[in-house]
Order: C-alpha cells, then structure tokens, then sequence
C-alpha cells in the first residue's frame, strides 16, 4: 500500500504560553488536492510554518513517504520538495520578475557572474507555460497585486516540489486569474504532485480540492472526501455552528445621487469613466485585472496625478487632489492590501484605530489619551474586533479582525461614502458575515458603499447594481434584478 506523500500527527505549539495549535493532523496523497480549512485563528497558518520550518513543533510528529522528518528552517523544506506559497505577499521590488523568481540561486556563467539571459529565458517559459500573461523582465514596482500574487505561485511551483502548498493563492486574483491557477493545480495534480490547499473561497474548494480537513480553534476537527460533504455541512465545522444566511443585505436603496463622476480619467489607461451611486446604495464595481477598477478608487480618494474628470458630491463639485480633501468631503477608502496600505503593523489595535482622526484627538502636538480609549473601545464593541486589549499589537490579530480594525479607522472620520476594495480578501466564513453586517448596517443608515469584488458569489449577494468595467471603461451597467455571473464575466471579458 503506497504510503502519504505528507502525514502531520499531533502537532502542538504554544507562543508565551497561549496554545496556537493543539492537535494539528493532516494527511496528503500523491496526486491529489487536499483542503486545509478552518477560520481566521484556527492554526492553520501555525500549521504550515512548522511543515516549512518555519516554527518548531512543541510536540508531534511528520511523515514524508513514511519516514519521520523535521525541518530547522524553510531552505531545508525546500531542499526536501516541499514549497509554499504565501497569503502575504514578499516581493522584492526593484527586481524584476526573473530575479524574484530565481533569487538566491541565479542561474550563473563565466568567472561566477548571473547569466541574465538563461534566467530570464527560464522565467519566460515557466510564466508561458502556465499562461500568466507576464514578462519576465519586468519590474515587480509596476505589477498589480494580483500579478504579484501569480508571480509568487510561479517561483513556488520553479522548485519542482512533490509538495506544494497554497495559502490563499487567488486572495489578490480575479476570476480569469484564478482560472489559470486552477489549471496550473489540474497540471500540477497529474504529474503526482500533492497540493495542500487554503482557502476562505468554499467555491473554489468545492472545484479543485479532492478532500478536506477542518481546524478549528487549533484543533483537528474532521477530514473526509468533498464529495461526501456539502457546503452547509462544511460552513458547519469550520465555524462550529450553521450559518442561516451566508450574506447579510438589509439596505434599501434611495433614489437620490450622493456621489457621481463623469469623464473621469485615471493611472493606467482608465478613460472616460461615468457613473453615480445613490444614498443607501451598495454599489459593486466588478471587473477583470487591469480593467481599472483600483485606479478609479485611488483617483476619487485624492492617490492619483491626473484630474480629468468631474466629480460631484451630494450636489455639490468636488476638487480632490489629496486623501484630506477626500476625507473632508466624507469618503473613506479601504485598500485592498489591508498590511501595506491599510495599518501600520508595528502599531497596537489602538494606535491603527485612531490613525485616521489624530487632528481630533490631540491638543496641539499632545494627543488625548482618554478619547483615543473610548473611540477604540466603541469600535471594538461595534465591529466585534476579537483582541485582548486595544494596546495588543495589530499584527497579532488574525485577518478577519485587522480587516476589522481598518474598516474601524475610517468609520471613525464619519464618512458618508465608503469605497472598499476587495472588503472580504483572505478573511473567514464567519468574518465575512460580520462585515457584510456591518456594510449593510451603513448603508441602512444612509451612507453608500462603492464596493470592488473580484467574487461573483459576493457581488451577486451584495450589490443593488454593479457597475462593470474592461479596458480602462465602462463596458456596462447591471440593476440587481438583472445581474448574473454569466451576464457580469460576459460584459467583463
């Protein structure tokens, strides 16, 4: 009997005393795919970072093809066919592709010097043959997030590993991305490879993955083959009680206009964009990569040079050359990349909450602390953020919290306009109902949600219309009675 390509039993680890995993146990077959679930604290991530090294096992055991290993860090992973793809991403910017890809083992030639050319021959044909669409010699500092996020599963799958683990891959992707990923695993999947697989996406586990295994509050829950479990039954383990309604929509849209844009020019090719969004209105702007969907949040917030374009608030033109005028004319902006753009993760819950409103919680150059507490106490309790204090650092919070804690820093400014950019990218089942809550809520209020989605599921359960953009313009407009995943990739592609 062919034994586990991978076997993990009994793995337990503390950090200062608090368990982060308990009782991790996973097994992988060659050739297969295999889910990792759990939500947002459930030890996966402790779980993958002691397979690659990373972290050291406070007790348990790891099997490759039977026999018992350990490794001391991620180069000896590695050097045992073992590669991981992460959910955060680590470029180095100003290197190009190739250079990411192969970085710490260049490709060299005469007296020792990197041969650039077979380096980047060999990235171009290993980006060719999974058809990511990037070329090899471009700079990192001008990709996307989502080319950034293929270019990182290219450099995992160039170490040849029998092992390969996805952490979030398609977290930055849009559907046609994804896709190619999913192809790279079918590929990946016939060679014999294994594929451990993480994923808040349950759509995307339901079409790639074989079977699952469920963690929950670091400990081994259940494993089985997807085929004998529905998607109910698995929101059902993973959260530890049924969700009746995976989307929380209670907003009625008005009629009347609170933000409109025509001619709107931006970075990047974006050309002649016109569209409004009304009051109470949840508004999805759905679009492939590149078709300009950040650029025009970026171009509203104050972020880009160009200005073309006119942009009317509540009646009234709006001249917005910085995020301040954005912010005083009652727009907040959440990013799609919460680490790099959206908290400053040496800061404590605290600090981040108030980030965005110290003019109103200083007195010259001295800050008060009392009204920082109870602006970060009252946005702890309305958001449910799970930390033990609101001075414990932000970086220790899990994904679903942190997204938490930025949507916090602007709901503090009072904004009447939220523009969010993939507002549900890498967090849980449970964490996205809170902030669907929490969108609703705003928009029964009164406020309005301008909301980028790279999932149909999401914008098709969100959105009262979508907006749908190609190339740089607008391709269409769907009302919500209307709008379907066909008629939405239709007008997309």
């Amino acid at each position: 009997m062919t034994k586990p390509l991978l076997e993990a039993k009994g793995f337990r680890k503390s950090f200062g005393g608090v368990p982060a995993l308990k009782d991790g146990r996973f097994t992988l077959e060659r050739g297969s795919v295999h889910a990792l679930c759990g939500g947002n604290g459930a030890g996966k991530s402790t779980f993958l970072k002691i397979i690659m090294g990373i972290h050291h096992a406070d007790a348990g055991t790891l099997l490759r093809n039977g026999s018992e290993i350990s490794f001391a860090d991620p180069a000896e992973a590695l050097a045992n066919g073992i590669s991981i793809i992460e959910q955060e991403l680590s470029p180095v910017p100003a290197m190009s592709v190739a250079e990411n890809i192969y970085l710490g083992r260049e490709p060299v030639g005469l007296f020792g010097r990197i041969d650039f050319r077979t380096m980047n021959r060999n990235a171009q044909e290993l980006l060719d043959g999974f058809r990511f669409g990037i070329r090899a010699d471009t700079m990192m500092m001008d990709l996307t997030v989502a080319q950034t996020q293929l270019v990182e599963i290219a450099k995992a799958l160039s170490y040849d590993a029998e092992v390969i683990i996805m952490d979030e891959p398609t977290s930055a992707l849009g559907e046609a991305e994804a896709d190619q990923l999913f192809e790279a695993v079918e590929t990946l999947k016939a060679r014999g490879k294994g594929v451990i697989y993480v994923s808040h996406r349950l759509s995307e586990i339901f079409t790639i993955c074989d079977s699952y295994t469920v963690f929950r509050d670091g400990s081994f829950v259940e494993e089985g083959a997807l085929a004998d479990i529905d998607k109910e039954r698995l929101i059902n383990l993973i959260v530890g009680r049924p969700l009746t309604e995976e989307f929380v929509k209670e907003n009625a849209p008005g009629t009347e206009s609170t933000l409109s844009v025509s001619g709107l020019s931006a970075a990047h090719g974006v050309r002649d964009v016109t569209f409004s969004a009304r009051r109470g209105e949840i508004l999805a702007l759905y679009g492939l990569m590149g078709s300009g969907r950040s650029e025009i949040f970026d171009r509203l917030f104050g972020l880009s040079d160009q200005t073309d374009g006119q942009i009317v608030i509540e009646g009234a033109e709006a001249r917005i050359r910085t995020p301040n005028d954005a912010i005083a004319a009652g727009l907040a902006y959440v990013t799609e990349d919460r680490k790099r753009s959206g908290l400053v993760l040496t800061g404590d819950v605290r600090d981040n909450l108030c980030l965005a409103t110290l003019d109103r919680m200083s007195a010259g150059q001295v800050m008060n602390a009392r009204a920082e507490g109870d602006a970060a106490a009252r946005m702890i309790d309305t958001l449910n953020i799970k930390t033990a204090s609101d001075r414990l650092g932000v970086s220790n919070l899990s994904g679903g919290n942190q997204q938490k804690v930025v949507l916090g820093k602007w709901f503090l400014t009072e904004p009447r306009i939220l523009l969010l950019d993939e507002p549900t990218r890498g967090v849980d089942v449970g964490a996205k109902r809170e902030i669907y809550r929490v969108m609703s809520d705003f928009t029964r209020q009164g406020g309005t949600v301008i909301m980028i989605s790279s999932e149909t599921d999401e914008v098709l359960g969100m959105a009262d219309r979508a907006i749908v953009m190609r190339d740089g313009r607008v391709a269409g407009e769907l009302e919500r009675a209307e709008m379907s995943a066909e008629k939405l990739l239709h007008l997309a592609a």
